[in-house]
């Protein structure tokens, strides 16, 4: 499997985690990276507006799942 399909598939087990559950999680309203229910600000973007209704969540879940990821991590940075 090549690091592109890898990624994807990712992404795919993760949104199927997450609209399995989607009562553990919220959306950033600055950013719309799914974060878990606990987080008090957002680790992209520090935003602490969440919208934590499960018909968002799990659209969001689905809309992340099926684009290529774009956010930049600590990982990129090294």
């Amino acid at each position: 499997m090549s690091a592109p399909e890898e990624q994807q598939d990712n992404r795919l087990k993760q949104a199927e985690k997450i609209t399995s559950h989607p009562e553990n999680y919220k959306v950033c309203e600055g950013c719309g990276s799914i974060v878990v229910l606990r987080a008090v600000t957002c680790p992209s973007c520090h935003a602490y507006r969440f919208d934590k209704t499960a018909t968002r969540v799990v659209a969001q879940a689905r809309d992340l799942a099926m684009r290529a990821a774009n956010s930049v991590l600590a990982s990129d940075m090294t």
